[in-house]
């Protein structure tokens, strides 16, 4: 690949109240990762600028007409609860004429919105978790015949955000005051599905046109106390000094036979492909009580950081942190497809003009 000039976009907004030293997906750790990630980039040859974003998109704009990027690489997270603009930017990156790594907005809208992301799979014949129910208030949860235990977490959330120890329920009561803390504290429906009891499997999926899957990775929550559900909730997942953090482990390559791991890469492959995903993501699966795989959720534009969930399964498969973030770069010039360059604000990008100065 040529020498290019890719801009590293992230989010930089940091709210008032500073984030605890134990919680790795702090903007701490975030602003670690950008830097290394920014490195990588260099050490392939290429010119990696670092543009932090705050919120002003007209600033943004600026900062990209200065550098005039080849290629954005998309690492623009939300990092608000119920915020979703990281679909808006995606959009917004486009809509000035850039190529983008990662999913397109659409996909970015889709994998945030949950229940409609679960709706559009079970539409296309891809199992989910029975009991997939959108509760926008409290008063919904005496409208079903329920069959606990359950797993409730706020609707267009990620990243863990609203997933704890008191999630997963057992009785009405339970289930109406998960609810009406969803509701409340994340001003956003709550997401209600039966809770599956078998193994948990993430997929990493790497390319372009040719989407790779990448060796499984399993979440071994055999080591956590019988008090706290095995989920991957937000302590797991992010703060350091918690039991969960602990004590849950992630095998990769997980055992599995053959026949199983290949049904889940398929299925996998298959629910990015129906949200709109592109260039690198991760879909979580888990094993009902017949021990049939069920997608709980597609996340377009994980963590792409060095060591963890993607970057990890990918190293198992041979694939080097360079080599992987080489692989995204080159996915952003192969589509999304049908994905048209129409660049509408007045941007100096590339000399990219109308659809009618390029006829």
């Amino acid at each position: 690949m040529k020498r290019l000039r890719v801009a590293v976009l992230y989010n930089a907004y940091q709210d008032t109240t500073p984030d605890p030293k134990a919680d790795t997906g702090g903007i701490l750790h975030l602003r670690q990762m950008i830097r290394r990630m920014a490195r990588t980039i260099r050490g392939l040859g290429h010119n990696a600028t670092v543009i932090p974003l705050a919120g002003d998109l007209s600033s943004l704009q600026r900062k990209l007409d200065n550098v005039r990027p080849d290629v954005v690489f998309n690492q623009y997270d939300d990092n608000v609860h119920g915020a979703l603009y990281e679909m808006r930017v995606a959009a917004f990156i486009r809509m000035l004429g850039y190529p983008m790594t990662g999913s397109p907005a659409l996909g970015l809208g889709l994998s945030r919105y949950k229940y409609m992301a679960a709706s559009l799979l079970k539409g296309v014949g891809i199992p989910i978790p029975p009991e997939t129910v959108l509760v926008e208030r409290i008063s919904e949860t005496d409208q079903h015949k329920w069959q606990f235990p359950l797993i409730v977490h706020p609707g267009q959330e990620h990243a863990g955000i609203g997933l704890h120890r008191d999630s997963v329920v057992r009785t009405k009561k339970a289930l109406k005051e998960k609810v009406r803390e969803v509701l409340g504290s994340y001003k956003q429906p709550a997401l209600v599905q039966r809770f599956l009891p078998g193994r948990e499997f993430n997929v990493g999926l790497v390319g372009g046109r040719k989407l790779s899957v990448m060796p499984l990775a399993e979440v071994d929550y055999s080591r956590l106390p019988s008090s706290i559900p095995p989920i991957m909730s937000y302590e797991a997942k992010w703060i350091e000094t918690s039991v969960e953090y602990k004590r849950t482990h992630i095998i990769c390559p997980a055992e599995v036979e053959p026949r199983l791991a290949a049904l889940i890469g398929r299925m996998a492959v298959k629910a990015f492909r129906v949200v709109g995903g592109w260039g690198y993501g991760r879909v979580d699966v888990r094993l009902d009580d017949d021990g049939k795989p069920r997608v709980l959720e597609v996340n377009c534009n994980p963590c792409l950081d060095d060591g963890l969930g993607l970057a990890r399964s990918a190293a198992r498969a041979g694939i080097s942190y360079p080599e992987l973030l080489q692989a995204v770069i080159r996915a952003a010039f192969e589509g999304p497809p049908y994905d048209l360059s129409l660049p509408i604000f007045n941007s100096k990008n590339n000399g990219v003009g109308s659809p009618r100065q390029r006829r």
